[in-house]
């Protein structure tokens, strides 16, 4: 059974750091998708960043590229995303997701199988 678990999250103000950790368990998959969504009150779902498991190729959206960061360390079987230069519009609720099918496409939603519960980033002015 694979269980998703984030931490990390919290308050932070305009312009600070943040890190989410995501620890997967019963998830032995290799060359997969592992990767963090988010969404906020009234929005879609959005690909925030993705990595592909075993080859280590990373893929981030426009909208957080060159702030956040995306990095597994396969010894923890764990997930981070590094969060800089953080704003008001990156608060929602973000999300861990891991794949079971062997697809590149790391941001879309339609790729992952398993989800973790959130956890909230709210980022104040």
């Amino acid at each position: 059974q694979v269980q998703l678990v984030e931490s990390g999250g919290g308050s932070v103000q305009a312009g600070g750091s943040l890190r989410l950790a995501c620890a997967a368990s019963g998830y032995s998959y290799s060359n997969r998708c592992m990767g963090w969504f988010r969404q906020a009150p009234g929005k879609e779902r959005e690909g925030v960043a993705g990595i592909y498991i075993g080859y280590g190729r990373t893929y981030t959206a426009d909208s957080v590229k060159g702030r956040f960061s995306i990095s597994h360390d396969n010894v923890k079987n764990t997930v981070y995303l590094q969060m800089h230069s953080l704003r008001p519009e990156d608060t929602a609720m973000y999300y861990c997701a891991a794949a079971s099918s062997s697809s590149f496409h790391c941001l879309r939603g339609n790729v992952y199988t398993y989800w973790g519960q959130g956890t909230q980033v709210t980022v104040s002015s």
